[in-house]
């Protein structure tokens, strides 16, 4: 029933006018999204650098409709990889393969993705292609793969691999036999008990696994997590391994548990902030609390910490 309601909202036009102009609404949208604009992000990108903090711009928005949408999302991409580079940011970034018109011609989004990274090789920055719900997950997974063996993309295209579903290991597997980089996150969609853990110990746990796997592998990856006891933990087992610090990053979302952003800074760790922005900040809420009504909490939470 939340799960419908959530969808409701995101559709609802009426409702996104007002909360994109409603006093009330500013505050979520400004801690958690950078702004509408490529100026924002990167302007969000250089205040986190010079924290200390790496940073992956998202531009807001999937599932484009048309030729012409997914060419435009595209060249705003080179456009953010033009002034990463011009104002020499630690910034990279991330795109989905339904922005960039999966839904429309495989090819084309080929093409464009393509092209992103040999603009990501020249620059030398690098592409992370994010992973979607389940029936994309195949579909992304080959186009990484694909795109990893093209002479010259060695190490400038990566994947993300989320620890509720019960194929991760082997999908974590096929990547780091190509040295692929790897984002592992613990999910967001709602996925059926047949592909996807259920219970948040058996994801944790999961996780914990897969970030063990990865951490020793000699391939740089990225370990997404909010959860304090999850990162404690791979800390320590670093330290156990006596793995150097500058062998993964940690990753968190921008405007979720600043303070323990910066306290695993101080700490010598890396820490890479996910950056996201732009117009569709509003269903991009909706839609998140839809796929897992708890974010709503989780996010009040955020809204009164630092």
């Amino acid at each position: 029933m939340l799960r419908a309601f959530f969808i409701y909202l995101s559709e609802s036009k009426a409702l996104r006018k007002f909360a994109e102009q409603s006093p009330l609404a500013q505050p979520m949208a400004h801690r958690f999204v950078a702004g509408t604009t490529v100026s924002d992000a990167i302007t969000t990108a250089a205040e986190l650098n010079q924290k200390g903090m790496a940073v992956s711009i998202d531009n807001l928005g999937e599932n484009v409709t048309n030729v012409a949408e997914a060419r435009e999302s595209a060249g705003l991409y080179h456009h953010i990889l033009d002034d990463i580079a011009k104002r020499q940011l630690n910034a990279n970034v991330s795109v989905k393969l339904t922005h960039m018109g999966l839904d429309v011609d495989e090819s084309l989004a080929r093409e464009l993705v393509c092209g992103l990274i040999a603009h990501a090789a020249k620059i030398n920055n690098f592409i992370r292609v994010d992973m979607e719900g389940s029936p994309y997950t195949q579909k992304t997974l080959d186009f990484v793969h694909e795109m990893h063996r093209v002479p010259g993309n060695q190490g400038r295209v990566g994947a993300v691999i989320q620890s509720y579903m019960k194929r991760s290991e082997a999908d974590v597997e096929k990547l780091l036999a190509e040295g692929i980089r790897i984002r592992l996150c613990k999910g967001a969609y709602k996925e059926p008990p047949e592909i996807a853990f259920q219970a948040k110990s058996d994801v944790d746990a999961n996780y914990l696994k897969l970030a063990k796997i990865l951490v020793k592998s000699g391939v740089y990856h990225g370990l997404a997590t909010h959860d304090e006891r999850i990162i404690r933990e791979i800390i320590a087992f670093a330290k156990r391994e006596k793995l150097p610090r500058e062998a993964f990053e940690f990753q968190m979302l921008h405007g979720i548990r600043r303070d323990l952003q910066e306290e695993i800074v101080r700490e010598g760790w890396r820490m890479r902030v996910y950056v996201p922005f732009g117009t569709e900040w509003y269903p991009y809420f909706m839609r998140r609390l839809a796929e897992r009504p708890a974010n709503a909490l989780f996010i009040a939470r955020n809204l009164l910490r630092r």
